[in-house]
């Protein structure tokens, strides 16, 4: 990591080139008489003695013109080999600037001496040293440009984001500085600043080292026992290596422990990596691996790895327990540009299932309520040669957190050829049935992985490995019927590939069912037919101009579709299944597919009519603006979107050809802002008395037309302060995917279930940038937002008439003052009467440190974090923090 602390001392590294100044300029008298108001420069105990070389000097040699200008006068003294100006001076020679009130340059000595004017308020016009992007402001300086020394009084610059300002700077030549009583900071003001570092000898080499004494930190001009007795620093321009300081601490079931202490290596200007580690007294420890990357232009990235050894109280106590859990995540973005015909992504989260719920360095609260980790990593190319065709290989991941079950492919191959329509004509546009026949050619290959986290990353994981490949054929064509009805024909040919199959039979002596695994090579071979016929009907409703609706269009799409899919039983085999005593045989029919990667071909024959019909309303709205004229008047607003209702009738079916019908639809609210999202299930079949379908209508059965199977609302809204603001613009979301922690280990961007942060790792930490356009009458105008979430779920599947769940979730933040944040993230679960996860947080802008608590007081989670840190990115690592961990109980 690079050392910043003392980082700002180089500000002395002002590198000031030789000037010479022209012996032959003539003497300009001032334009009127002028008193001599000129003190001395420098007080005599603080003048610096300049040693003067008895030889006789080489004249320099100026390699650019010395231009030189006065509000004033600008006078040569030639007895004295001296030029004074005054009133806004400026020397410039090269790419060297200097300004102030006074100048006054020696050309005897060859040296020049700058400094301010003094009047009734002190001193104005204070000298201003400027070469390339480097800036001095002091109260006087002296520079011998044979020499190359200097002495500067009370300089002021900013270097490498300090703000540092010297009492006496010594210029000893082109590589060495000293400094005496060196102050520094990143506050705005260093004359009021709320805190600064002072150091009272400093030796600095430009480019190699810092060497110092004493450094101090002063908070509000008191000294704090924040000290180094000495220290040295290599300098380098680009980033450095070094070591990370621990943060230390006490756990109230661990002991006391140091975290977050490791090493940082600066691998290049593309790449970074640090590791990291906690030890705890107990014998706990972890650590932890990061490493970013980013090539402009080409590709970027990050990678983290933790591993922790948690151990609960210690070795011998009855309740004494032991765990290991660990995580990998890796995020890769490709530039498109970089290559578009290839793009390699990924996006990784895997690891053990109660990671998030045991870690002992992380309060990531909303992955803490997430029950899934995926992953998934992919490749893929584009061919355009011929038809064109694309290649994906790719691998994915997926984990159930309560279950502990895992689902991985490694990997999936997929394969394609573009749609080609060889009845095409050559030139024109495709008319007809035979012009519209296309078909394509898609391949899909697999490797499935079914684990637990106990097997996971053990020869264990592939004994159930799960290979097969499924090589897919469709053939479609469309054309429209009496202009309006839009025909769609579609077939499809499938042959699957698997690598193992099943055999089953009945062992009598056992009296259970007996699997065989055959491994070898198998196929089948399967094909379908569809058709579907659809149209869209508009209805207009027109209440005229004066009416507050002046019109409201009611769109309607009908589908009707007809699909058979043949029955493969030629696939199936039969195995004969004893009885005991009076229990008869049993004929079970089984594929040898069964349990494959596909599964097994349909064995029924299905001829199935699929109906649907989907409606849009939208109204056009009068704004009531009579500077309005024509259809300016007027603004569209969605009533009703995409609601629909479909189902299907299978006429090859024994019983129970109805399917259940869905519905579904959206109720905008506030347009594009607010929108209720319903489903529901409706079933026409009665049940028995043992809660199943039976091939009755629930009507003839003594109920209701359909039985009401499930059901569910919901909603999210996000509202601020913006929304009511007459001037409210949309502004840009910045893409934080790889910098929001909850979001890169697959949580929410927002903070609805809470802001997760790393314990004491300062990089967690957010600075609060400074509000632009702020007055006095803060409160006239409060920032604040609100986020909303709402579910409601019916189930009635088997007469239970319950509502499953119902709950609402809320966050929220406000600025109470311009430096003060408050937020809170919560819920209420109305099934189980108890408020949800809950969240408090309060965020205070101290100028140069951040303050934060946040505090969860109720539930499983129940712990609290405090902090006060530094705001600079280089001093993150002064801070102090204190916690109270979540209650923990190791399996």
């Amino acid at each position: 990591m690079r050392t910043n602390l003392f980082y700002i001392l180089f500000v002395m590294l002002f590198a000031m080139n030789e000037i010479s100044v022209a012996q032959d300029l003539d003497s300009i008298q001032p334009t009127k008489p002028t008193e001599t108001i000129i003190d001395s420069l420098l007080s005599p105990d603080l003048s610096p003695k300049i040693v003067q070389d008895t030889t006789q000097a080489k004249k320099q040699m100026l390699v650019d013109i010395v231009k030189s200008y006065a509000k004033d006068y600008k006078h040569m003294d030639r007895r004295n080999n001296k030029m004074t100006l005054y009133n806004e001076a400026k020397i410039e020679y090269e790419d060297m600037v200097i300004t102030a009130g006074h100048i006054i340059m020696d050309t005897e000595k060859n040296e020049v001496t700058a400094k301010g004017i003094k009047d009734s308020t002190g001193y104005t016009q204070k000298p201003v040293f400027k070469q390339t992007n480097d800036e001095v402001e002091p109260d006087s300086l002296r520079y011998n440009f044979d020499t190359g020394r200097a002495i500067i009084y009370n300089s002021r610059t900013e270097q490498g984001g300090f703000k540092v300002k010297g009492q006496v700077s010594k210029r000893e030549n082109d590589s060495v500085f000293y400094v005496k009583n060196a102050k520094f900071t990143t506050a705005d003001d260093i004359d009021d600043a709320d805190y600064f570092f002072k150091a009272s000898k400093v030796k600095f080499v430009p480019g190699k080292k810092i060497v110092t004494g004493l450094v101090q930190m002063h908070v509000v001009d008191i000294p704090t026992p924040l000290a180094l007795p000495f220290g040295y620093f290599p300098l380098s321009d680009k980033a450095s290596s070094g070591f990370v300081l621990p943060s230390f601490g006490d756990n109230r079931q661990r002991g006391f422990f140091l975290m977050n202490g490791g090493y940082y290596f600066a691998l290049s200007d593309y790449a970074d990596l640090s590791v990291l580690g906690d030890y705890y007294t107990n014998g706990s420890w972890a650590t932890r691996i990061d490493s970013d990357y980013r090539v402009r232009y080409k590709y970027n990235g990050t990678l983290s790895f933790r591993y922790e050894n948690l151990l609960l109280e210690e070795r011998g106590f009855p309740n004494f327990s032991e765990q290991t859990i660990f995580n990998l995540r890796w995020s890769h973005q490709q530039d498109p540009k970089a290559n578009p015909s290839s793009r390699l992504s990924a996006s990784v989260n895997l690891g053990s299932s109660n990671f998030y719920q045991q870690s002992v360095n992380q309060a990531n609260q909303g992955n803490f309520m997430n029950n899934t980790l995926n992953s998934s990593v992919s490749w893929n190319k584009t061919f355009e040669t011929g038809p064109g065709m694309n290649l994906n290989i790719s691998a994915t991941h997926n984990q159930n957190t309560n279950t502990e079950e895992i689902n991985m492919t490694l990997p999936t191959l997929q394969f394609s050829v573009n749609r080609m329509f060889p009845f095409a004509p050559k030139s024109g546009p495709k008319r007809g049935a035979i012009h519209n026949i296309n078909l394509q050619y898609n391949l899909r290959g697999e490797n499935r992985i079914q684990t637990t986290d106990e097997e996971f990353l053990r020869p264990e994981m592939f004994n159930d490995l799960n290979a097969g490949m499924r090589h897919s054929i469709p053939i479609n064509t469309n054309f429209k019927v009496l202009k309006h009805f839009n025909v769609a024909l579609n077939a499809n040919y499938d042959e699957t590939w698997v690598m193992r199959t099943f055999e089953q039979g009945f062992d009598p002596n056992e009296q259970q069912v007996v699997r065989d695994t055959i491994n070898g090579f198998d196929s089948y071979r399967t094909y379908s037919m569809s058709t579907s016929v659809g149209t869209t009907v508009y209805g207009m409703f027109d209440f005229g101009d004066e009416s507050k609706f002046k019109a409201i269009r009611h769109v309607v799409r009908p589908t009707l579709g007809f699909s058979v899919n043949p029955g493969f039983d030629q696939f199936y085999d039969q195995f004969t299944r004893e009885g005991l005593g009076a229990t008869p045989d049993q004929i079970v029919e089984y594929s040898r597919f069964e349990g494959t990667l596909f599964g097994a071909p349909n064995k029924n024959f299905a001829s199935n009519l699929n109906f649907g019909i989907t409606n849009d309303i939208e109204a056009k709205v009068n704004k009531r603006d009579s500077t309005l004229t024509g259809d300016d008047r007027f603004k569209k607003v969605k009533l009703l979107n995409n609601f629909g209702v479909s189902s299907s009738y299978n006429f090859a079916a024994d019983s129970l050809h109805l399917s259940p019908i869905a519905l579904r639809g959206n109720i905008p609210v506030v347009t594009d802002k607010f929108d209720i999202n319903l489903i529901a299930a409706l079933d026409p079949y009665a049940l028995d008395n043992n809660n199943r379908r039976i091939d009755k209508w629930n009507i003839d059965n003594g109920g209701s037309l359909f039985r009401l199977t499930n059901a569910n609302i919901s909603f999210g809204y996000s509202l601020s302060d913006k929304i009511f603001s007459k001037d409210d613009q949309e502004e840009e979301e910045e893409d934080d995917a790889l910098s929001n922690e909850s979001f890169r280990s697959g949580g929410r961007k927002d903070d609805l279930f809470g802001d997760g942060q790393m314990m004491n790792d300062p990089r967690s930490q957010k600075n609060q940038e400074p509000k632009e356009d702020e007055n006095e009458y803060y409160n006239y105008k409060i920032p604040w937002s609100l986020n909303l979430a709402y579910t409601m779920s019916y189930t009635n599947t088997a007469r239970q008439n319950e509502i499953s769940s119902h709950s609402i979730m809320f966050s929220g933040n406000v600025e109470i003052s311009p430096n003060w944040k408050v937020g809170i993230s919560s819920g209420y679960d109305l099934v189980n009467r108890g408020f949800t996860f809950t969240q408090l947080r309060f965020n205070r802008d101290l100028g140069s440190f951040n303050f934060s608590l946040n505090w969860t007081p109720i539930g499983p989670r129940e712990n609290w974090f405090f902090f006060i840190g530094m705001k600079a990115n280089m001093l993150k690592d002064i801070k102090y923090d204190r916690r109270r961990e979540p209650d923990r109980q190791l399996r």
